[in-house]
């Protein structure tokens, strides 16, 4: 996938699941120094807030799952919760990833895994977490139909994602800085030519927030909701296992 291609929208089917793995993997050492310098630290706020919606106090010493996991800082969010006794399993078919993640938290259980062929029993788990990871996803209502067979009836699904934000000014201001300003300094960075040209490209092309929660429901969640962070920048969508 060349930057030229880029340009043009993000790539799809078995092509984007390839492209996918290969970045990641090439990223794999900057990509905790990156998430700091490119969102100022705010991506931790929004983790929080993330694990805030996943209702983990209901079952303290259950099992959850974070897919697309990466180098584990949502599941590591979860574990380090004051009274969780469980466990986290961070599922990323990125290994490099998740080698460097695996000791950010007690209670994590990093397992190689691709989200659209989870190699987990139906309802084996309390919950589960996406953070920053669907719109990665080859087939994104597969990969949501996937997160439904392995969580329990009644448990919570809560996705973190980058959006687009629409107020003026928020707006032509972000897309500056997401189109032009974050690919060069990512590029810097990592080394990878193509990567955070990928990253702007893959969230103009995820459906918009109305659009994901018609999907939540249509994979089997009920009680579907979201809300933005930071005006916009983000979007957490929730939704429980009916």
């Amino acid at each position: 996938m060349s930057p030229a291609q880029l340009r043009y929208g993000a790539p799809t089917g078995s092509e984007k699941r390839s492209y996918v793995r290969e970045m990641f993997t090439a990223i794999a050492p900057r990509y905790d120094l990156l998430n700091r310098v490119l969102s100022l630290s705010i991506d931790r706020r929004w983790r929080r807030r993330a694990v805030s919606r996943l209702g983990w106090t209901r079952a303290p010493n259950g099992t959850y799952l974070d897919l697309c996991a990466g180098t584990l800082d949502l599941a590591a969010a979860i574990a380090r919760q004051s009274n969780f006794g469980g466990r986290v399993v961070g599922a990323d078919f990125v290994i490099p990833m998740l080698k460097l993640g695996r000791t950010k938290a007690k209670g994590l259980l990093p397992v190689g895994a691709d989200a659209l062929e989870l190699p987990f029993a139906d309802a084996q788990f309390d919950g589960c977490t996406v953070g920053f990871g669907v719109r990665n996803l080859a087939d994104l209502d597969s990969g949501l139909r996937e997160m439904a067979r392995v969580i329990k009836p009644g448990s919570r699904l809560v996705v973190l994602e980058f959006s687009t934000p629409h107020r003026w000014p928020i707006r032509p201001l972000y897309l500056f800085y997401f189109q032009h300003v974050l690919p060069r300094i990512g590029r810097m960075v990592s080394k990878h030519k193509t990567a955070y040209s990928y990253l702007p490209s893959s969230v103009l092309d995820f459906p918009d927030p109305d659009d994901l929660a018609e999907r939540f429901r249509g994979a089997g969640f009920g009680d579907v909701g979201y809300a933005p962070l930071s005006f916009g920048i983000a979007m957490i969508h929730w939704g429980v296992r009916l």
